[in-house]
């Protein structure tokens, strides 16, 4: 199941993408599915009639995990690590498909990161790996927006991946989606410049639940973003830049200048 935040131009609201006489459309639910489930209001709105949000704003925090490919840290010269290297990412962070990305005066080098993201469905904590899918809501795509000058030269990664509009997400939550071997890439102006796969991650999705779990309190809403595959680069004003995850869809964002 396909679950979009939208707008037409009014309050934002649910729905469920699909087809109907071989048009796409979402059927509106009422309230927030993450805390009201799915409950369809009999509306059917065309797809192409709404404006697409950030499928999910989380009320507490994006877990970002770094380095969690190995060719992706080799290319940057660094190291493994033995357990996950989290960092965090504010929810003003967060913005959806389509919206821009605004390139900050404080950087000099702004790159894009493909990514999985993992949707939070309920309160959990000290989640065994074993059980880690009774607490996923569903899978997003993202772009883990990064200042890489600020994350070199700043000591740790606040600015350098937690500005304004540095998490965009997006186009939906897919619920139904086995994430253990799926094509992710990253195109800039059509140009593929990231092409991996998930199973290609060092700690696995199940693993991560139980690592971040162990010492934090995950909520629904809650975003863990899984780590880029190698092929990070620059993105500057004017490009246009889209990731797609295989059985997903597909998050596109243009880098605008602030000027």
């Amino acid at each position: 199941m396909r679950i979009a935040r939208f707008t037409t131009d009014e309050d934002p609201r649910f729905g469920v993408v699909g087809e109907a006489d071989g048009v796409s459309v979402i059927a509106v639910i009422t309230g927030d599915p993450l805390y009201a489930g799915i409950q369809l209001t009999g509306e059917r709105i065309p797809l192409d009639d709404v404006r697409l949000l950030a499928p999910v704003l989380p009320r507490s925090k994006v877990v970002g995990i770094g380095r969690n490919y190995a060719a992706h840290a080799a290319e940057l010269g660094n190291e493994v690590p033995d357990e996950p290297l989290v960092f965090f990412k504010p929810n003003t962070s967060v913005t959806g498909p389509g919206d821009p990305i605004l390139y900050p005066s404080f950087t000099e080098l702004l790159s894009y990161e493909g990514e999985l993201a993992v949707v939070i469905g309920r309160i959990c904590k000290d989640v065994p790996a074993e059980d880690a899918a009774r607490v996923i809501h569903g899978y997003t795509v993202a772009n883990d927006v990064t200042a890489r000058d600020r994350q070199k030269t700043d000591g740790q990664w606040s600015r350098a991946k937690g500005a304004d509009g540095f998490c965009p997400l997006g186009p939906w939550i897919e619920t139904d989606l086995d994430p253990s071997d799926l094509r992710l890439t990253t195109t800039v102006n059509g140009e593929v410049v990231q092409d991996g796969r998930t199973s290609d991650m060092v700690h696995k999705i199940p693993d991560l639940i139980a690592y971040t779990s162990s010492f934090m309190t995950l909520l629904p809403g809650d975003v863990i973003l899984t780590g880029t595959p190698e092929g990070v680069g620059p993105m500057n004003p004017g490009d246009e830049v889209s990731i797609t995850v295989e059985g997903l869809g597909t998050l596109t964002n243009k880098v605008v200048s602030r000027d």
